[in-house]
């Protein structure tokens, strides 16, 4: 029974262990995002490779700013090139590597190297988002429509076990070096080691068993050039996606409500360690049992939001971020700390799981690379929105984390009032209606 529900999941062609393949690239990435940008690495820039100079973590929301505004710039390019040259896969083996190999060289930052650090923060990130775009252009193509969500929360739940794993490894190796003495200066660099090293072993997978599914455009367009040809599919992305409607509304709401959530994931560390006085083991411990609850958060509302509606299930989980928000600005004790931190891990799994999903269904088919760089440059923005905001905040305040969460947390409210607007059944009839373009708007590739 079981077996037959997870069939009629799937595309007609694709099998269970090319879905396995495609959902390991999130337990890979999840590493990176979980120990560099929200445990362990950011707490140790702010305090030590920054000195915990008044704007360390202005510093340190700056240079993610910069990563994503980077990746907001070359999203659709890559994302117009991927679906001209049918490159997904081969794009996505590359920015991988580089990721990577700029993780690796985080281990080179030590205190004091704030140049340095900034530079390998900024290139990592970039190529982390970059990669992360193009997995989830691949979800359409696995999933049948009514059932994105469902496989979506399979990725994004095993990611999550990911993450968990790249922090159960750190968390074993600090406690044994802080046992030996060790301070955050020596052993901060070999978890990035770490986690350099399952990011790559966890995502080989992923290009053995995944399949590139599109078919490249004919080659008379070679001679237009490689980056002409991708403005070119730019440009007819940004005039189309005028006519979706829901899928335009929908983007505006993402970038606020994903303001929000990035502020939590890249300042959570240092809020734990400057807010709450927490150790780097007990932040390490405390994100680790977040990755569960996310995993958790993620796996159930897969299945929920294809039975009550993407935008309901999103909706629930925007009002359980404005729940953690009120807990964390009022929270003076580990105890209710804790409680406001897993419900965090409940709503993120469910809505990043469900987001990804709900752009799936209404994306046009045929653009699916494309209209997936369109959500990844909505992401950005507000991957630069949520953190500069809380960086501002924080250092014009004089060091106040608290005011800075709560002020943060208002991009939530915002992204609740503008998803009312969303509905997804015309949405999809639009992306499938527009599929196919009239003649006189299609240019030679």
């Amino acid at each position: 029974m079981a077996r037959s529900s997870k069939r009629r999941s799937l595309a007609n062609d694709v099998t269970a262990r090319e879905v396995w393949a495609w959902a390991m690239y999130d337990f890979a990435n999840s590493g990176y995002t979980t120990v560099v940008i929200t445990a362990v690495f950011n707490a140790y820039f702010v305090a030590s490779v920054a000195g915990k100079v008044p704007w360390a973590t202005f510093a340190w929301t700056a240079a993610l700013s910069v990563s994503y505004a980077l990746n907001m710039v070359s999203a659709p390019i890559v994302g117009a090139y991927a679906d001209a040259y049918a490159a997904k896969k081969k794009l996505l083996l590359l920015t991988t590597l580089a990721c990577v190999l700029f993780t690796a060289a985080l281990a080179l930052v030590g205190p004091g190297d704030l140049a340095l650090g900034i530079v390998l923060i900024i290139l990592s990130n970039f190529f982390y988002s970059s990669g992360e775009n193009l997995i989830a252009a691949f979800l359409p193509e696995l999933a049948n429509s009514r059932s994105m969500g469902k496989v979506s929360g399979w990725g994004w739940s095993l990611g999550y076990l990911g993450g968990l794993l790249s922090l159960g490894v750190c968390l074993a190796y600090v406690s044994w070096a802080q046992s030996k003495g060790q301070t955050a200066g020596q052993f901060v660099p070999v978890t990035m080691l770490i986690t350099a090293a399952l990011y790559l072993t966890a995502s080989i997978p992923t290009f053995l068993y995944l399949r590139e599914r599109a078919h490249p455009l004919p080659p008379s367009s070679a001679q237009h050039g490689a980056g002409r040809e991708a403005l070119n599919r730019i440009r007819q992305t940004l005039e189309h996606a005028l006519h979706y409607r829901d899928l335009r509304r929908f983007l505006i709401c993402l970038v606020f409500y994903q303001a929000g959530i990035q502020a939590v994931v890249a300042l959570a560390g240092i809020y734990a360690q400057q807010a709450m006085g927490f150790s780097t083991q007990q932040t390490i411990m405390l994100i680790l049992v977040v990755n569960v609850t996310a995993a958790v958060g993620a796996f159930l509302f897969g299945n929920v939001q294809d039975k009550i509606g993407h935008t309901r299930a999103i909706a629930l989980t925007l009002a359980g971020w404005l729940v953690m928000i009120a807990l964390a600005w009022g929270a003076r004790t580990p105890g209710l700390f804790w409680l406001a931190a897993n419900i965090a891990g409940l709503c993120l799994g469910a809505s990043q799981s469900a987001g990804r999903a709900l752009v799936g269904v209404l994306s046009p088919p045929a653009r699916l690379a494309e209209f997936f760089g369109l959500w990844g440059l909505a992401s950005k923005l507000s991957f630069i929105l949520g953190p500069i905001t809380y960086g501002l905040v924080n250092w014009l305040s004089g060091g106040d984390h608290r005011l800075a969460i709560l002020i943060t947390g208002s991009y939530f409210l915002v992204g609740l009032l503008i998803l009312a607007g969303v509905d997804v059944k015309r949405g999809r009839r639009a992306a499938l209606r527009k599929n196919v373009l009239p003649l006189s708007h299609r240019r030679p590739f």
